[in-house]
């Protein structure tokens, strides 16, 4: 599934442009192609297109996992989900089998969203904090601090990599980037959030923050046909390396289940509470 550093990939490339397209910016939708009736949230198919259609885009942000494409009024939210993916491509392109929306834009260009599972959602809302409500705080927002983030974490007796994974306890970690960061803090995924000591907190709330901005450094990571273009997976010191040799220490990197979620952990680097 693409996190926040995904997320936040499109964002940038999306608002700035790059070489394979310019920003989207100050571009007007000229027509809308639902290809897969559920993937539109809300409204209707009909409001939809009455209510987008002729709007200029005028800003790309993000919240959590969500892309937000902001128009004069309203704004549509695009999830990915599991395997959703945003190309902008050519109007002239032939239509790919696994596109379920094409948004386009002027005469030229289109924005598709691809989604081979059909997990992925879009809404247009002119009240996005409703629609975002249920999110937790950004990790990488200002006013979440290591204080903050440890009075949250003395209220929870939760596993910590489970709580970590629920977008009401914070918005955009997913399982790539937790079990990074826990093995940045060296801790273990099945550690009690509550028993966690300030001072491990405020290391794993830096560690946070360190893989986030690495990950989106590096245009995030590229996992099978989900999304393409990242790097950080040549970087992953766990995840997805069950059985190879810890680069820190030589131990086998393990895998577990945490959540109902694949977890990996060195149990070396992290272990078991309690432990010595």
């Amino acid at each position: 599934m693409p996190e926040l550093p995904e997320i936040e990939t499109f964002r940038q490339r999306f608002l700035h442009g790059d070489n394979d397209s310019p920003s989207l910016v100050g571009r007007t939708i000229t027509g809308i192609s639902l290809l897969w009736a559920r993937t539109l949230a809300e409204p209707t198919p009909d409001e939809f297109q009455t209510l987008v259609v002729g709007q200029k885009i005028s800003d790309i942000d993000r919240r959590g996992k969500y892309l937000l494409i902001k128009l004069g009024s309203g704004t549509i939210a695009f999830h990915l989900m599991m395997s959703g993916d945003l190309l902008v491509e050519s109007q002239s392109n032939p239509i790919a089998v696994h596109h379920r929306l094409l948004v386009n834009l002027d005469e030229t260009d289109r924005l598709a969203f691809n989604d081979t599972r059909k997990f992925g959602r879009v809404w247009f809302t002119d009240d996005i904090k409703s629609l975002l409500s249920h999110l937790g705080p950004e990790p990488l927002d200002e006013a979440f601090t290591a204080d903050v983030f440890y009075a949250k974490l003395q209220a929870r007796k939760r596993r910590i990599k489970h709580l970590l994974l629920d977008q009401g306890f914070i918005a955009g970690m997913g399982n790539i980037y937790t079990d990074e960061t826990l093995f940045h803090a060296g801790i273990h995924p099945e550690t009690r959030a509550s028993s966690l000591s300030f001072k491990q907190v405020k290391i794993l709330f830096c560690s946070i923050r360190k893989v986030l901005l690495e990950a989106i450094q590096k245009n995030g990571s590229s996992i099978d046909w989900i999304y393409r273009g990242g790097d950080f997976q040549n970087y992953f010191q766990v995840y997805q390396r069950t059985g190879k040799s810890c680069y820190k220490c030589g131990a086998n990197i393990e895998r577990i289940i945490v959540g109902q979620r694949g977890t990996h952990f060195c149990p070396h680097c992290q272990p078991v509470p309690g432990s010595k």
